[in-house]
Order: C-alpha cells, then structure tokens, then sequence
C-alpha cells in the first residue's frame, strides 16, 4: 500500500460466544451496513458461519462471524466514515477483511499516481474502480456471491488498462479446509471460513508487457485489533545470500524491536493498532500463509492464498522511481497506528494481505488469485493443536513472542 496513508490487513475476535459490551456483534454490524447500502449475507445450514458481502465497495467482504447474529464480528467496519455519508478524495476506508485492490501502488507504473506527479500524499488517489465505483451482482445463493466488473485505468507511464474483474466470494467449511492439512476439526471449536476467487481478463487490445507496466491482483483484510493480538508469519529459512532478507520492514520506518520478532521459520509482529507499521515478505520468502492469534478472546485466524510455483515477478509498490519495479512482495501485515504522536489514526485494526504474480497477460487471456480466511474461536486445549500443525508455533510461544 502506500507509506502514507494506511490499509494493509489483518485480523482480531472479540470474544468465543459473547463479545464485550463495547464491541458491536455481528447483528449489530450488519444492521449498520444494511442501513448504509445493499449488502448479500452468506450462511451455512446452521446459520451459525455467516459472511456480509457488499457488491457497492467492489464485492468486499465486510466482516463475519463463526456465532450466528450474537457472534463476534471479526472484520473492522469503518462505522465514522460510512454514517457520514461523504467520500473522501484519496481514499475512502469502508473495512472489511477481503477486499479487491490492484497493484502497484508506486513507482513508474503505478495505477494510484497521475504522469509525472510527485510521489506524495497530495498526489496519491485510489482509482475510482478500486474505491467508490460499484460491482454488479451476476447471482448469488446461499454460500456464494460472483460481482463483476469493467475497469480503464492509465498509469504513471501513461499505459492504459482495459480489464474485467470476476469476483467469487464463497462460504467454505472450515472442517474441510482444515481436513485437507489432516487436521480434523473439534467440536467445540466455532468457525467460519471464506474465500475470493479473482479473475482478472485483459479485455483490450494489446498485451501488458515489463516494458510498459504491469497489474497485479492484491487483497486485502481489515480485522478487529486487541491488546493481546499478534500476527504469525512462517517464512522460508534459509542464508540471506541465498534468499535476501527475511522481511522487508521499510515501509513506515523500521519497525521497532518489541514490535517485530524473527525467530527460527517464523515472525511474529504487533497487531494492536498502537503503532503504525508494516511488514512484507518476498517470493523467496514467503509461504502462502498468514495467521494471527487474539489471546484475549482465544480467536485464531488464518489466511492462505496462491502462489504460482517459480513466481518470481510481483510489482514493487514503494513511493519512487524504481531500479527494479518488479521486486516486490506477495504477503504483507500493516498496523494501524498515529501517523504522528498526537494524531488521529484511521482506526483500531490490523491488516493481513496477499498478491498475486504481476500478469504478463495477452488480449483475451485472464489470471486469477485465489484468498482464503478463516476463523476459529474455542479453548486454547483446542486451538493450541491447530497453531502448532498450520503455523508451526504454540499459542504459548505466540503470547510470550515479545517478553524479555
């Protein structure tokens, strides 16, 4: 995203039955979003694993929940800027934990500066197509929602983009997820799990090329933030001769020591919503998976998301003029946080997201990127076992990752 403003994903619970009494359940969410625009709600037999989808904000996933109408809410709803009825010129910060961007954000192919114009604030707009302009309903049932949509966008190089975006948001069980990684399900745990399918067609006339710029499919998720959350990333090891760095904390500033731990295959950062920062990691890195762990209301969260075997091209979003514009990340975790002491910050959430290789596509040719989350809320007897197969640590070694 961009060193200025703020959105990069990622997820927090409230509580295993009942939120506290300051959080708004998921029936209260949805009564909010349901008097602020037209939304689509997915549901299992059970009614207890339900999704709100909202084709007007480009068929994101606003929030969800594992607990019926009285559940937790798990995405971070922008409930300021929604009641106010007015759109912002940058950028217009609605929530949701799955939502559809495009890449890259900076540098000479950027789609969110004008030709030529400086890389800064004042300058930095959010396409229309990616903020404010809405998807069409194709249908909808009960576990599923397809929105489609035509989008022209020009870059910083002055290449235009013809394109249409076919997006599939489906209610999965979470048991068979989990069953896929021999890992069965405990009854007691309460869950909830979703994923989009993007499809991206170049519908002009000419194939995108290195040479003149590059899209890439990027997703991503706002989540409730606690004191007590905390993002996992289990990375690949190996010598940074071999593989470069094992994390790319540059993007607010280096993140701070107490903020971000690299241990053996795994890091773990702050996701509290005190101190804007953010994290990514490179194709030689990454593993398509990104989890997070809210201790205090014993919620465990997992995103996974594909990466195309030999990927090695992902567009390069930093503010500048680039070197190497195709050097960026696939996964990246921001927490919201003042942009200055004393400032006011965007919101109480932290971000988990994903993208997609840049397309090299021809006339006619699409590519698709596929983001799952899923949520589990129950003891920590019965999460602790899940953590440790799927992230590699223990809830323990999650909720002492920062003591001295």
């Amino acid at each position: 995203m961009k060193p200025t403003l703020v959105l990069l994903t990622a997820m927090t619970a409230l509580a295993v039955a009942h939120p506290p009494a300051s959080a708004a359940s998921f029936g209260d969410d949805l009564d909010f979003l349901r008097q602020h625009t037209p939304v689509v709600v997915l549901k299992d037999k059970s009614g207890q694993a339900q999704v709100v989808v909202a084709p007007a904000w480009q068929g994101r996933v606003m929030t969800s929940t594992a607990a019926g109408t009285n559940g937790t809410s798990f995405g971070w709803v922008n409930r300021e800027l929604i009641a106010s009825g007015k759109l912002q010129p940058h950028i217009n910060v609605f929530g949701g934990e799955d939502r559809f961007w495009l890449g890259p954000e900076g540098g000479q192919f950027s789609i969110f500066f004008a030709h030529d114009a400086p890389f800064d604030l004042e300058h930095w707009f959010t396409p229309a197509a990616l903020d404010t302009e809405p998807f069409k309903v194709l249908r909808e049932s009960q576990d599923r929602v397809v929105c489609t949509q035509q989008i022209h966008l020009t870059n910083y190089s002055n290449t235009r983009f013809d394109l249409e975006v076919t997006r599939v948001v489906r209610l999965r069980p979470a048991s068979d997820w989990l069953r896929r990684l021999g890992i069965a399900l405990p009854a007691g745990i309460q869950s909830v799990a979703f994923e989009s399918v993007n499809l991206v067609k170049n519908t002009g006339t000419q194939a995108w090329t290195k040479d003149s710029g590059l899209l890439s499919i990027w997703i991503l998720g706002m989540f409730n933030a606690s004191l007590e959350s905390t993002i996992v990333v289990p990375f690949q090891k190996g010598p940074e001769s071999e593989r470069g760095p094992i994390v790319n904390d540059a993007y607010f500033g280096k993140v701070p020591a107490d903020r971000l731990v690299v241990k053996d295959g795994v890091l773990f950062f702050r996701a509290d919503a005190k101190h804007r920062s953010k994290i990514g990691l490179s194709p030689r890195r990454v593993k398509p998976l990104l989890g997070s762990y809210d201790a205090a209301n014993h919620t465990l969260t997992l995103v996974q998301f594909s990466v195309p075997p030999g990927a090695t091209n992902y567009v390069n979003s930093m503010w500048k003029l680039q070197d190497d514009p195709f050097s960026g990340d696939v996964a990246n975790s921001y927490n919201d946080g003042p942009p200055q002491p004393g400032a006011k910050q965007l919101g109480k959430f932290y971000e988990l997201e994903s993208s997609s290789p840049a397309l090299a596509l021809a006339p006619g040719k699409s590519a698709r990127h596929v983001h799952t989350t899923l949520h589990l809320q129950g003891t920590e007897a019965e999460l602790d076992p899940i953590a440790r197969r799927i992230l590699g640590v223990s809830l323990d070694e999650i909720k002492t990752a920062f003591r001295k």
